[in-house]
């Protein structure tokens, strides 16, 4: 599947083998394709090819959602100290949102020498050219929940198309029974430079159309709250607050910014809004 760059030209997306089960984080075979792992079977049959001394550099691209520090790398790094019996190390970073920031994060890995880098690239297009130097620098790249361009080893994801009908599909049996195509719905996507966000919304839409109308879409800069808010108060401007049946939010970090503008418009019965990635630890998704 060929899904839009920021520019106007096309990706290519993850397909149906690339779909793997979220919350197998850097399980046995990505660190068996990297060479870190001697493997054919599961981790747990896994030898060391390199040793278990290993440092693994985990990037992840934003602060607006504090899954990423509080879920997903202390997850990475038990299971990297399981695999290593315990003499594996991680390094963190969190480029909060900036791509330039990411540069020069990785950089600075690449330059450390780290064993493997987990990437999950602020802009999947615009880390290419990083991702081809730690390639140059021996430094296998596994690009995690995100699929980032370039030469990369492994990828570790789960099924954003789902997720999307799962979203949209939530959204509809909120509106009850009485759903009509007359219902107008604001849809606040994710990042444009996140190739995630158009596969959930090509999920969602392929629950919502036929059903409702889609009165306002917009594709939020950096997931960030603060732009989403900004959007939905738009969206109130043009449609009026009395005349939107529900909002379709990405995620639920925008959610909030959504729910700010909804207030502030002065309603007090706010509209169905379903989101994913709630940020508690114990029910967080990618």
């Amino acid at each position: 599947m060929l899904h839009p760059r920021p520019d106007g030209t096309r990706s290519e997306h993850p397909n149906a083998s690339y779909r793997h089960i979220r919350g197998r984080v850097l399980a046995g075979p990505p660190l068996a394709a990297c060479g870190v792992l001697d493997s054919s079977g599961s981790s747990s049959d896994a030898t060391p090819a390199k040793g278990n001394d290993i440092t693994v550099g985990v990037l992840m691209p934003e602060k607006t959602n504090t899954r990423y520090a509080e879920f997903d790398y202390p997850i990475m790094k038990a299971k990297i100290q399981e695999l290593t019996a315990d003499k594996g190390k991680a390094e963190y970073a969190n480029a909060g949102g900036v791509a330039s920031v990411q540069d020069k994060q990785m950089q600075k890995m690449i330059d450390e020498k780290v064993d493997i880098i987990v990437l999950d690239a602020v802009d999947s297009h615009a880390i290419r050219t990083m991702v081809a130097k730690a390639k140059a620098a021996g430094i296998p790249v596994i690009a995690y929940d995100r699929l980032a361009e370039g030469p990369i080893d492994a990828y570790v994801s789960f099924d954003g198309e789902l997720v999307g009908e799962v979203q949209g599909r939530s959204l509809v049996e909120a509106l009850g029974s009485n759903v009509d195509t007359s219902d107008k719905i604001v849809m606040i996507n994710g990042s444009p430079t996140d190739p995630n966000a158009a596969v959930f919304k090509g999920g969602a839409l392929s629950e919502l159309q036929g059903k409702v109308t889609i009165a306002e879409s917009y594709n939020t800069k950096a997931w960030d709250p603060d732009v989403a808010q900004q959007e939905m108060t738009e969206a109130i401007s043009k449609l009026g607050k009395g005349n939107i049946a529900a909002v379709y939010s990405a995620n639920d970090a925008m959610a909030g910014g959504i729910i700010k503008a909804l207030k502030a418009s002065g309603l007090t019965k706010l509209p169905p809004s379903p989101a994913r990635t709630p940020n508690s630890p114990p029910c967080s998704g990618s």
